[in-house]
């Protein structure tokens, strides 16, 4: 049984942010102070990125664990209630993160996944450097 109110769950929902959300800030600061420079959610690919670099043709995205049901992540649960609307709805955002990544393969592009329950881990910066290789001065323009 939700302790909300239909009322109140829906409030709570509308304030859930498809941007700028506390992880994507925490990558976006690291990535920036490491020297690399990017575009934010661009318009012109497909998925909108979070952050995009255009001169090495590579994306990374910043994916709640919840909200694209990341496998083996305790935060990538089933809700109790209408478990058959968020199956249907996780399901379908894997879908839909599926063909993205293909349609950025078929543009030349690279991709990187950065699940939310990996931003604090010591080895993401390592990981963000092997991606995208190292800044160039060019990039820090």
């Amino acid at each position: 049984m939700d302790p909300l109110s239909p009322a109140e769950r829906s409030e709570l929902m509308a304030r859930i942010r498809a941007k700028n959300t506390k992880p994507e800030l925490v990558v976006r600061r690291l990535v920036h102070r490491m020297g690399y420079r990017y575009r934010l959610h661009s318009s012109k690919l497909p998925g909108r990125p979070d952050l995009a670099f255009p001169g090495r043709k590579k994306a990374v995205f910043v994916h709640g664990c919840f909200w694209h049901a990341h496998q083996g992540c305790r935060r990538a649960f089933l809700p109790k209630t209408r478990p058959e609307y968020w199956e249907t709805k996780l399901r379908a955002n894997r879908e839909r993160d599926v063909r993205v990544c293909h349609e950025l393969e078929r543009l030349g592009w690279s991709w990187l996944i950065v699940w939310e329950c990996e931003v604090g881990s010591p080895s993401l910066p390592e990981r963000l450097i092997h991606f995208l290789g190292s800044a160039s001065p060019r990039d820090l323009t």
